[in-house]
Parts: structure tokens; sequence; C-alpha cells
């Protein structure tokens, strides 16, 4: 079964070695992982993911991925910056596929102005987006799972991913989000990132609960993470694990952890 895994945090080997892009693919190696989604550090001020405010994160992670065959880049946005739009140009004009948010880190309203600049520009783009979601100690009325959907119904041809699918405090708010739009079974354009929810902790998220997650909505909508390097080989095979216990049929399992994926990012 090949496994194809988003969210992988990668960093400059100087500021996280054990973030870094040659760690990650010892981790695939060792883990069976056979391709997966690395995401550029965030760019803000005050930011230790990069080497200083001036620095292109999105140039510096297209370099590092040139040339490789099996790991594909999401850009991420400065907020701090006005050319919004014109960031999101460059993170297609890299060959990025999508783009990877972090409301409460990067401090913008889900539903907020700046962060609908971004995501209109990336509905024409045609760019994936994967969201943190869930509690991460900022205020819960600036991300609230709930504002998700409002970019579902402002954006109809936008495509995005929950990461954490809100975690143990929010599973449900997701669940209702994914639910709400009509078309979440046969053609979904809301997925549940099915990543570090498998070990008690506040993105715990049970088996019971997965399998009522694939009934409400469908097989078509599910995208196994590793959340690199916060998780290590050993965790993320204990995962995988768990995806493959469940008792579902195997080409379910197969578009769970990968699949979905990388249909959705036409690889």
């Amino acid at each position: 079964m090949k496994i194809f895994a988003n969210h992988a945090h990668v960093f400059h080997e100087e500021i996280r070695p054990a973030g870094s892009l040659d760690s990650l693919k010892k981790l695939m190696d060792s883990a069976g992982i056979d391709g997966a989604v690395a995401f550029a550090p965030f760019n803000k001020n005050g930011s230790t993911q990069v080497l200083s405010p001036d620095e292109n994160q999105n140039r510096w992670l297209a370099d590092q991925l040139r040339g490789e065959r099996d790991i594909v880049g999401f850009g991420t946005v400065n907020f701090d910056r006005d050319d919004l739009e014109d960031q999101v140009k460059e993170i297609a004009e890299l060959g990025f596929k999508g783009i990877k948010l972090h409301p409460q880190h990067q401090v913008f309203r889900i539903n907020g102005e700046k962060a609908y600049r971004v995501y209109g520009e990336a509905e024409k783009l045609g760019l994936f987006l994967s969201f943190h979601s869930g509690v991460h100690y900022e205020r819960l009325s600036e991300s609230s799972v709930l504002m998700f959907d409002d970019l579902a119904w402002d954006f109809p041809k936008l495509r995005f991913s929950m990461e954490h699918m809100g975690g143990y405090c929010f599973f449900k708010e997701a669940i209702a989000v994914m639910t709400n739009q009509r078309n979440c079974a046969g053609e979904p354009r809301i997925f549940a990132g099915w990543t570090s929810i498998y070990e008690k902790g506040k993105w715990y998220i049970s088996p019971e609960q997965l399998l009522d997650l694939i009934e409400f909505t469908g097989e078509k909508s599910h995208i196994f993470g590793l959340d690199f390097p916060y998780n290590g080989a050993d965790r993320i095979t204990r995962s995988i694990g768990v995806v493959q216990g469940l008792p579902i049929s195997e080409e379910a399992k197969s578009l769970i952890l990968g699949g979905n994926l990388m249909r959705e990012l036409g690889l």
C-alpha cells in the first residue's frame, strides 16, 4: 500500500536539525513513507523559523526540493506583508501544490479580510490549503473551527484540509463543517487531516470517532499527516497501524494513507 502523507514541516538544519529535509527523508525510509508534502517554514516578525526576516522561505524550500521526486512543496504566506496576492502567485509559480496556514501562529482571523485575500487568489490558482485547526493557546474567537464553514460557502471551488480535525475539543464542530457541504462524500472540497490524532492528548480522536467521521463524510475526504518533526518515526509507524487496524475496506485505507491526497494534488 503506497503511503503519501501530508504535513511535514521542514526547517533550516541550523535552526532545527531534526526538522531538516535530510531528517525527513530518513524518517520516511524508517516509517515506510513513499512520499510526502513538505511545508515551508513560517516567516513573520520575530519568527524563529527562518534565518532572517528578509528571507524568502518559499524560494528556500523550492531550492531544497529541486530534484526531489517523492516530496511535494507547500508554501507559506507572511501576513505581516501587504502583498498577499503576489505571495500566493509566487507560491504557484514555484510549482508548489498548496499553502500551509496556521491561524493562531500567524495571527489572522480565519474569516477575516486578509485571509480572504489569500483564499481568493488560491482558489483562482487551484492551490490546496492545509489549515491548523483546534486549540493553540490563542483567542478561540479568532480561530473557531466553525469559521471554516464561512470560507467553504464564500469560496465554492476552494479545497482545504482541517489538520487535527479540531482535536479532542472541537471534533464535532469539524464534522459539522464537513457534512454541511452537500457533496462532502461524493466530491469533497473539505478534508479531514488525520494528523497527530492517535494518542491521548488535546488532539486525540478515538478509532470509534474516526469510524463515525468516515460514515458521515465518505471515504474520499480524509488525508493522513505526519506532523514532522514533532512526531518521530515510532509514533508515525503507530499512527499508520491505527489506520490499518480500522474495520474498513483496504480501498478506504489506501485512500486515507495517500490516495485522496495524491488525487487532489494531481499526482
